[in-house]
């Protein structure tokens, strides 16, 4: 498995598939009510910490977003794909979406009540999720928490057609719970609560809850 150059295939993938991928997903919440009960436990965290800004990391065109906003929440986006971003705010004018990449979080240190990544952590290669969560823990207050959701499994694959049959070029990695809840571990945080479930939104996803500690743990 080859996953250099795998960022500029995730943007360039995402772009071709942007309108397609929003009419296909659009309605996947209302068929995911087990999803929408963690969300709305996020949302119950975050104002338990007083509220305050939210982002929804790799946010694609917006949904989930625009969900966090229904709740009560003030949300942002970002994503790395220019044409998922336009899709975004496209669908949900007046809410805020910003272009950026995950691996270098355009935020301030500690800038944000909570984060949410929502199966957007899919096509980092493993040795690219410690950096990942490491700007997670950088820009969460301490016990900010931050909602996960991926495919479980053990394999990766190649996705060379998707969404209405676009061509795309990326690995769709899946990960055992243990796997991420170690490497979260390692970057500061503590993780509270995690499941596995089928539904609508994964044959096997993952949801992990877990919140920022005040300072990343000496091994």
């Amino acid at each position: 498995m080859n996953t250099d150059g795998w960022l500029e295939d995730t943007r360039t993938s995402y772009d071709i598939v942007a309108a397609s991928y929003a009419d296909l997903t659009r309605h996947l919440l209302d068929e995911t009510p087990e999803e929408r009960a963690v969300l709305a436990l996020f949302a119950d965290l975050v104002r338990a910490q007083g509220g305050g800004s939210v982002a929804d990391v790799g946010c694609g065109t917006g949904r989930i977003t625009a969900h966090l906003h229904q709740l009560g929440l003030d949300a942002f986006g970002i994503d790395l794909s220019p044409g998922m971003i336009e899709v975004a705010r496209r669908d949900h004018p007046g809410l805020r979406f910003d272009l950026g990449s995950m691996t270098d979080l355009p935020l301030a240190d500690s800038s944000m009540t909570g984060l949410v990544a929502w199966y957007s952590l899919i096509h980092v290669p493993d040795d690219e999720i410690g950096s990942v969560f490491a700007h997670f823990q950088r820009v969460l207050r301490p016990g900010g928490p931050l909602l996960l959701s991926f495919h479980v499994g053990d394999e990766s694959q190649l996705k060379t057609e998707g969404y209405g049959g676009h061509p795309m070029n990326v690995y769709v990695h899946r990960r055992q719970p243990d796997q991420l809840i170690a490497w979260l571990n390692n970057a500061g945080f503590a993780v509270e609560s995690h499941r596995t479930l089928t539904s609508a939104e994964s044959k096997l996803g993952g949801m992990i809850l877990a919140r920022r500690q005040a300072a990343v743990q000496e091994e």
